[in-house]
């Protein structure tokens, strides 16, 4: 096994080798842990390793192929996951020193369903604190250093840890939440992929929660298809989350396959394009040719109602709320021991009146229809995943000014696309002169994840940004 080409390589070709046994569970778990064992002191991604359970369960996972016994395409594959999800036996922290002893007694749903399918747990990784942030910067744990860079710069949050393990090779897929943009911004600071997904298509249940409106569970991986593979083996109904009542377990592997020709592509010409980095919009644009390319027709069309979501998510309103509410007693009794940068926004949630919180929600109904009138004339929209690129940590986390805005910077595009109930995939599109990666958002109507997908594998197949890889060795 060449080591490099194990730790960058997909899940789907990971798979194959497995399954031609030119590849064992065990060699590639080893392969993995090492990696960890020998970048992560410098980067920081994970929380924990749990080397024996992993170990354990490439042995069982081998023991079955050895077996004979049919195994799909995520058997015997690495995986990590925020420090969100529950894993029984091992502490959810939520980035917060304060809840380090919080063991948890079961599997959050979307574990389960991956390690049934054969996963092999390498450990859980850093986020932002309670998971309110884009930056990524957590002043507990520490934050994620962006692989691509030998000056600490930002990994994008809160999916931070999970954004670094995968873009550094040291895990091909890791488990995020988006409830702003907590996937989909640190796939686009460190390069690889982040899907979005609607909420109520994927369990939350065991997922320690941020919105109940507004969360959702996604990969972070390193191609489309990998995304694609995860996403069917945990999307679903689950009665422990009554918002996924009317999921439907969904094969989006096989979508891929029938190309974008003919679908309708546009450009997003509203807020989105505001005042982002000329390298960011550069790169973005020049996505539209390699999607003509795979037969894609391509337009541009005025998204008028982002800006109406931008201005109906004043100070992330709902989620301060929600995110108050859901961590009040930690607030109040404990305020000093947060984290600031969390801290002092998310106590603003307990100011908010209930009429202005209801008839935001209202309000937010009457432009999610608006919404779906652009998606009768569209299959997908195209945008800047992010404003900026990643930041130097040291100028994001200057004082609470420059956290704010920066903070802003990553979450301004995303959020939209939250406030809309849109799925949302980030790709790789290029990077700015110094190296940075950017990202390219593709929108799609709810419930359209596999738009999305195919649009991004058409992209993938057509361009080669997802194949490079940082050397943060």
């Amino acid at each position: 096994m060449s080591e490099p080409a194990a730790h960058f390589e997909s899940i789907a070709s990971l798979s194959r080798r497995i399954r031609a046994r030119e590849l064992s569970p065990v060699e590639l778990a080893e392969a993995f842990l090492t990696r960890i064992d020998a970048l992560d002191r410098k980067l920081g991604a994970f929380r924990l390793v749990c080397a024996e359970r992993a170990l354990s369960e490439a042995q069982a996972a081998e023991a079955a192929v050895s077996a004979g016994r049919e195994t799909g395409p995520l058997h015997g594959i690495p995986f990590a996951a925020k420090d969100l999800f529950d894993v029984e036996g091992l502490p959810t922290s939520a980035g917060c020193r304060l809840l380090e002893n919080n063991l948890a007694l079961k599997d959050a749903t979307v574990v389960r369903r991956l390690r049934s399918a054969g996963m092999v747990l390498l450990g859980k990784t850093n986020t932002v604190q309670f998971a309110y942030g884009g930056a990524g910067i957590n002043h507990h744990h520490g934050t994620p250093k962006n692989p691509w860079h030998d000056v600490p710069h930002l990994p994008g949050g809160s999916s931070s840890g999970s954004g670094v393990a995968v873009a550094a090779g040291m895990a091909p897929m890791a488990l995020g939440s988006d409830t702003g943009g907590s996937v989909r911004i640190p796939a686009a600071l460190c390069g690889i992929t982040g899907l979005k997904t609607t909420v109520g298509q994927i369990s939350r249940a065991g997922v320690y929660p941020l919105s109940w409106s507004l969360d959702s569970v996604g990969p972070l991986s390193r191609s489309v298809e990998d995304a694609a593979l995860v996403y069917s083996a945990i999307a679903g109904p689950d009665p422990e989350d009554d918002s996924t009542v009317a999921a439907r377990p969904v094969d989006l592997v096989t979508e891929l396959q029938r190309g974008i020709k003919g679908l309708r592509i546009a450009f997003a010409e509203s807020v989105f394009f505001n005042d982002v980095d000329p390298e960011v919009e550069k790169a973005c644009r020049a996505c539209g040719g390699a999607l003509v390319s795979m037969g894609a027709r391509l337009s541009s069309v005025p998204f008028q109602v982002a800006e109406q979501a931008r201005l109906l998510n004043p100070r992330g309103l709902i989620i301060a709320a929600e995110a108050y509410t859901l961590n009040q007693r930690l607030l109040d009794e404990h305020f000093d021991q947060l984290d600031p940068v969390v801290a002092h926004r998310m106590i603003k949630g307990r100011e908010i009146l209930a009429h202005d919180y209801l008839r935001t929600t209202l309000e937010w109904k009457r432009i999610r229809s608006e919404a779906l009138d652009t998606f009768n004339q569209v299959d997908a929209l195209i945008c800047p995943t992010t404003m900026v690129p990643a930041l130097p940590v040291e100028e994001a986390d200057r004082d609470m000014d420059s956290y704010s805005d920066a903070n802003m910077k990553y979450l301004r595009n995303t959020a939209i696309g939250n406030v809309l109930d849109l799925c949302g995939l980030s790709v790789p599109c290029g990077f700015t002169s110094k190296g940075l990666p950017v990202g390219l958002m593709i929108y799609a109507k709810p419930f359209d994840e596999a738009t999305v997908l195919r649009v991004g594998h058409a992209y993938q197949q057509a361009t080669d940004w997802h194949l490079r890889t940082p050397t943060p060795d």
